[in-house]
């Protein structure tokens, strides 16, 4: 049991206003693992007005770029040294499989930091422009200002980076709100934070339930949100912002398809949707989770996915030969039961798992692996988010047919095709609405590369130099 009695706010560890508390539950076994006082929106008040007055005052926002870069890789350099402690952390509070937290969850955050001061350290801060008059023009990025960060339970040390890190490298304070359900590798950290020169006011972590999201997001001394979340909250914070002319940025919902061409090899395929699809027990926005086959091959795809799914460890998350592991709430495992109910009611073929709980797992909230075939693009289980380790097959007719396919959904996040032939791959990438896309894998989170969405899976971008740029003010000046 852990216990956290303080909130880290404004760069310190203060007492909270009020009494109440927070529980992180065990999805594997379903006690209470820790236990954190919950801010109020007292609390709320006071990291933003720490936020303001550093940001408005203090020193950050003034510093030369080189310095803040400089911090951000000394914080990398902190965060490296807890990886393990962070894997393990993260695969107790949402049962995310220990190989994959490792790899995942806890090291692709330090590779983040490192890479996007990197970007920082080659971004134009300052330049000329010869102007239409002839005269110079000067053109500065300056920081947004107070930033509100809000990280999702599914990917939570690894969207808490990728907000926070290009926030503190333009020059920006942070509020960073991480889910009630996955605050402790945050916690963690808040400790790292407190540990760097990072001034005080900069950083406030406050895990919060909804409504202290909701309370961040209205909030007047608030420049600028980054959410990652549901698409119908996302529609609440694009409205809320929209009405207060706040900047924003969503990284919201997908539904990926991820197309096989008819030269593609089966079992090179399944092997691939394994990672694809199934990431992260499949709680991920990402995972291609549609598997669209040419209808004249369709069988033997499907008989490569289903010794995949069938050869899937699923069981205690701790265990090093675990593949899917618990899902992170028994919420999230009655919403992915329900809709593997869906795709039977309306006549989905189950190839393979089903809703009934695995053989000899009496405690934590499992789901079976699923496969479905037969199935039509109407139907729930083709259209709508599941956020579970189900996998439907859908057969085309041609490639026209199956970019049809991939972009029947109100989603477009992500996406891959699968084919020997990468000229063909790319022809077809470039065809499909998506914000990312993968050739012969699975859509590889680069920092380097821009990360998000089209359609209702989003606005703006995080990581890159466009993540970067999304933290910045663009100003203008003439010179005479």
């Amino acid at each position: 049991m852990r216990e956290h009695r303080q909130l880290f706010l404004g760069g310190a560890w203060v007492a909270p206003s009020t009494d109440r508390t927070l529980e992180v539950i065990s999805p594997h076994t379903e006690e209470t693992i820790a236990r954190l006082a919950a801010p109020a929106p007292a609390d709320i008040d006071r990291a933003v007005a720490a936020a303001r007055h550093a940001f408005d005052a203090g020193p950050w926002p003034r510093l030369d770029p080189a310095e803040r870069i400089r911090i951000v890789r000394d914080l990398a350099r902190r965060y490296t040294e807890h990886h393990e402690e962070i894997a393990r952390l993260v695969t107790a509070q949402m049962g995310a499989p220990i190989t994959f937290s490792r790899s995942a969850h806890a090291q692709l955050p330090g590779v983040m930091m490192r890479a996007l001061a990197d970007l920082a350290e080659v971004h134009p801060w300052e330049e000329f422009r010869p102007g239409y008059y002839g005269r110079d023009i000067l053109v500065r990025s300056e920081p947004v200002g107070v930033v509100a960060a809000i990280a999702p339970w599914n990917m939570p040390m690894l969207m808490a980076v990728g907000k926070l890190t290009p926030a503190l490298l333009a020059g920006c304070t942070v509020v960073v709100k991480p889910s009630p359900e996955t605050p402790l590798d945050a916690y963690l950290l808040a400790g790292l934070i407190e540990q760097s020169e990072i001034p005080a006011g900069v950083v406030s972590i406050l895990p919060g339930d909804r409504d202290i999201g909701e309370y961040l997001v209205a909030h007047d001394g608030i420049d600028k949100v980054s959410f990652t979340g549901s698409t119908a909250a996302g529609r609440r914070v694009a409205a809320v912002c929209g009405a207060a002319l706040r900047r924003v940025s969503l990284e919201l919902g997908g539904k990926s398809a991820a197309v096989v061409l008819d030269d593609a090899d089966p079992e090179t395929v399944a092997a691939g949707i394994q990672v694809a699809g199934l990431m992260n027990s499949g709680q991920a926005c990402v995972a291609q989770t549609r598997v669209l086959v040419p209808r004249h091959r369709a069988p033997e795809f499907v008989d490569a996915l289903t010794a995949m799914v069938a050869g899937l460890r699923v069981g205690d998350p701790f265990d090093e030969d675990t593949r899917v592991g618990p899902l992170a709430s028994a919420r999230q495992q009655q919403r992915v039961r329900g809709y593997i109910e869906s795709g039977l009611a309306e006549g989905a073929r189950l190839v393979i798992g089903g809703s009934d709980r695995p053989m000899g797992l009496d405690t934590g909230w499992y789901v079976r692996p699923t496969l479905f075939d037969g199935v039509g693009p109407e139907m729930r289980v083709a259209r709508e988010e599941i956020f579970g380790p189900v996998l439907t097959v859908i057969p085309y007719r041609d490639i026209d047919d199956a970019v049809r396919l991939a972009d029947s959904t109100e989603y477009g996040l992500s996406g891959s095709v699968w084919t020997a032939d990468i000229d063909r791959g790319l022809t077809l990438a470039r065809r499909i609405r998506s914000g990312t896309f993968g050739i012969n894998q699975a859509y590889r989170m680069d920092p380097h590369a821009p990360f998000g969405g089209v359609k209702a899976s989003g606005i703006g971008r995080e990581f890159g130099r466009e993540g970067l740029q999304s933290f910045l003010d663009t100003k203008s000046i003439s010179v005479l």
